[in-house]
């Protein structure tokens, strides 16, 4: 077997010192660039790829980040590992589904880690109850960032009493755990406002859940927009991302009863892609006969037809500010939450409201 090559070795053939080798893989902005590319082609010619996990000991660290996050092709079941009689369908799967949110998220994290000199370990779940699965990841890496509601609240609790945790959309719950703030409130309540006033809607429904603080405020928000206006709240009618039958049947259960509204109202663009899907396959036009708006930005919406009225996260930035809180909390262990201010949303205007083609602009 050939002798495996070392940083002795590339540091021979490019003519410099270990340490600029270390350099080059770790900190390059400490290093010219012509030495930069003397020792990236040495290592190359010699096919040398550095050890993180040396690396990684000499810290008395891993140097790598995990994130925890959703996925919405894993079927709800005791084994995440899919039988041969049962495969994942990912071939059957709507082209639509990616990039979401939580792709666009995770590619913030993946930039900023990559910047920082830091891997990433990807874990992810649908339902509570991949406790083990978590805290695997969690046993590898420094630090580890959660997407609310992908693990068990206790098991965020029992990972942050290792090491640093940071929630998106989560609530700060004590020592260990931070969290990423968005402003969902008004991004929500200057859509619903449009709605109201532009447009005259009054039959509104709302689709989604209250099961995280980031799903809360948005309905707190549209529970503003109504209230200021004088108009009754509704009551969410239950509907999540990556469960399609459910808000199938809920917009169903409109055209079926013929009491549809004027706006279907939705906590995400995942859900309200599905809701003109439905609409659209009972014989209804979006948005002639009926409104459907969404909330996240996920590029889908940008290319769905009516183009999507919705608020958008400033999705990349979420990832990113999570690895620089993270890192933060890393550096300086028993230090407390760093506050941040929250990030913005931004209400985009589309068509799926009744608003004209090509007015699409960010407000």
């Amino acid at each position: 077997m050939q002798r495996r090559a070392t940083v002795y070795d590339v540091a021979a053939q490019a003519g410099v010192s270990i340490a600029t080798v270390s350099f080059v893989f770790t900190q390059p902005e400490r290093v010219k660039q012509t030495t930069r590319d003397a020792v990236l082609a040495a290592a190359g010619a010699l096919g040398y790829v550095p050890s993180a996990s040396a690396r990684g000991l000499a810290k008395g660290r891993t140097g790598a980040i995990g994130l925890y996050s959703y996925d919405y092709l894993l079927e709800p079941s005791a084994s995440d590992v899919p039988s041969s009689s049962s495969p994942v369908a990912f071939a059957d799967a709507h082209p639509r589904l990616f990039p979401l949110y939580a792709d666009e998220v995770q590619r913030g994290v993946q930039l900023e880690c990559r910047q920082r000199g830091y891997a990433v370990m990807l874990g992810a779940g649908r339902t509570p109850g991949h406790m083990p699965s978590v805290i695997d990841v969690a046993g590898r890496v420094d630090g580890l960032i959660a997407f609310a509601g992908s693990a068990p609240p206790d098991a965020i609790i029992q990972v942050s009493k290792r090491i640093p945790v940071v929630e998106l959309g989560g609530e700060s719950r004590g020592e260990g755990i931070r969290t990423v703030f968005v402003d969902n409130r008004t991004g929500m309540r200057l859509l619903t406002e449009h709605l109201v006033r532009d447009h005259g809607l009054r039959r509104i429904v709302y689709l989604g859940g209250l099961g995280t603080p980031e799903f809360v405020a948005r309905y707190e928000g549209f529970r503003e927009a109504l209230s200021e206006a004088g108009l009754p709240v509704p009551a969410p009618v239950p509907s999540h991302p990556g469960d399609d039958p459910t808000t199938i049947a809920a917009v169903t259960h409109y055209v079926g009863t013929r009491t549809l509204p004027d706006v279907f109202v939705c906590s995400t663009d995942q859900e309200a892609l599905v809701a003109i899907d439905a609409l659209t396959a009972a014989g209804l036009d979006v948005p002639a006969d009926v409104a459907v708006t969404g909330f996240d930005g996920i590029l889908a919406g940008r290319l769905s037809h009516p183009y999507l009225t919705t608020v958008r996260q400033p999705m990349e930035e979420i990832g990113r500010t999570a690895v620089r809180i993270l890192i933060d909390a890393m550096d300086q262990p028993g230090e407390g939450a760093t506050e941040h201010d929250p990030l913005s949303s931004a209400f985009v205007l589309g068509e799926s409201c009744g608003c004209r083609p090509a007015q699409h602009h960010v407000g």
